[in-house]
């Protein structure tokens, strides 16, 4: 949203899908900018949970990091309530918890986005496979269990806030990445 204002005097949130996170920037301020949003959701995320691992020995106290900045972005209160779907940002806190998860949701995220040319349905299964994919790890061991909170919470805020989207993808109303590089129809 400040990113709108700063480069085209606009509130993203009323226009395109009306949206404040990195594809809708994309689409209507540029590639630039949208790299900003993305850079600066993910960072405040990964700082969070960063300062929250630093300073505590608390799993819990992690994920309830990972969560607070997610929610955050979803609902964030200075802007009334009106944020993004969550997804760079719970991308960031899954990176810095468990970067073998973070890691899984990335490859399907990407992969997807690339044969199929839909943002949303590539954050929509990142989300899952990353969320999954950390709770698995929690179960057996190899991450702090208290991650599954992050893992299970986190995977079903960001799938609600995607829920319009899944509707169009049923309907085949999705847009797509359009093929012409930084520039995109609709969408997530």
């Amino acid at each position: 949203m400040l990113v709108g204002r700063a480069v085209k005097r606009i509130d993203i949130r009323e226009h395109g899908s009306g949206n404040a996170g990195m594809t809708n920037v994309i689409r209507l301020v540029g590639v630039p900018a949208g790299i900003l949003v993305l850079a600066m959701d993910m960072g405040k995320a990964a700082l969070a949970v960063g300062l929250a691992l630093k300073f505590s020995s608390s799993g819990g106290v992690a994920a309830g990091a990972g969560l607070a900045a997610l929610a955050g972005h979803i609902w964030p209160v200075f802007v009334g309530f009106r944020g993004g779907r969550g997804t760079a940002s719970g991308w960031a806190a899954l990176l810095v918890l468990s970067p073998i998860a973070g890691l899984a949701g990335t490859i399907i995220g990407i992969l997807l986005v690339a044969l199929t040319r839909y943002v949303s349905l590539g954050s929509i299964s990142g989300a899952a496979a990353g969320g999954l994919t950390l709770v698995a790890l929690s179960l057996i061991g190899w991450e702090h269990p208290q991650y599954i909170w992050f893992g299970l919470i986190g995977t079903v805020l960001i799938l609600l806030r995607h829920k319009e989207n899944i509707q169009r993808l049923i309907r085949g109303e999705e847009h797509r990445l359009s093929r012409t590089v930084g520039t995109l129809r609709g969408g997530s």
